[in-house]
């Protein structure tokens, strides 16, 4: 099973949600970034190279250029429309006949560490009024905590022992801790803190299969 430090780990990704105005109507934006030890280039490479990117995601298959079109193996597939190697790049997200954006940046720190940050972007709608951000935001602190193992060790993340660990009480307590930060979050962003924590009790149960226990 994977060794996660998840005091650490959770400790060490910032979360924003926002708003955003778009000609299809109104849309909220989920905002996660963590500072890795490694160049803008190879967080750029790790990022955008379809056989490196298995090693800490998912197998991704398609054409990674401008206009190209990809696909996730058992996610979401979409277009790329924007990139500006090794800084930056723009996809559309599409899951059944929901389409979402995601977009990347890349940033060298004065430290040497290069900060990876995530934009998702979704239209208002009843999935969001339902789970709030924590929907997509557990599932891209799990990215990217995968993407710091990765480039802690060098190696490729083990499917078998990361599908364990998912099954674990450990994710379970990652999985709160990361539903209630994102809850918090979204009380941030002007979200009642009632509907925020409920929104974000219900995502948690989504997850899990089970209610949350109390923490």
């Amino acid at each position: 099973m994977l060794d996660v430090d998840v005091t650490h780990q959770i400790n060490s990704v910032r979360r924003q949600v926002g708003s955003r105005t778009l000609e299809a109507g109104e849309a909220r934006t989920v905002t996660i970034s963590q500072s890795y030890d490694t160049t803008l280039e190879d967080l750029w490479d790790a990022c955008t190279n379809p056989e490196r990117i298995p090693r800490w995601f998912l197998p991704v298959s398609g054409e990674l250029r401008l206009h190209g079109r990809y696909q996730i193996e058992g996610n979401a597939g979409g277009v790329v429309e924007r990139c500006d190697a090794p800084k930056s790049f723009a996809i559309t997200w599409e899951m059944g006949d929901q389409v979402s954006w995601v977009e990347v940046r890349l940033t060298p720190e004065d430290d040497g560490r290069t900060r990876f940050e995530l934009e998702h972007t979704a239209l208002v709608g009843d999935h969001w009024d339902q789970f709030g951000p924590g929907a997509v935001g557990i599932g891209w602190d799990m990215t990217v905590m995968g993407l710091a193992l990765h480039l802690s060790s060098g190696e490729a993340n083990d499917p078998e022992a990361s599908a364990a660990w998912v099954a674990s009480d450990e994710a379970r307590v990652f999985m709160k801790l990361s539903s209630d930060l994102w809850g918090e979050a979204d009380a941030a962003s002007g979200t009642d803190p009632a509907t925020a924590r409920a929104a974000a009790d219900r995502t948690f149960a989504a997850y899990t299969g089970a209610p949350p226990t109390e923490s």
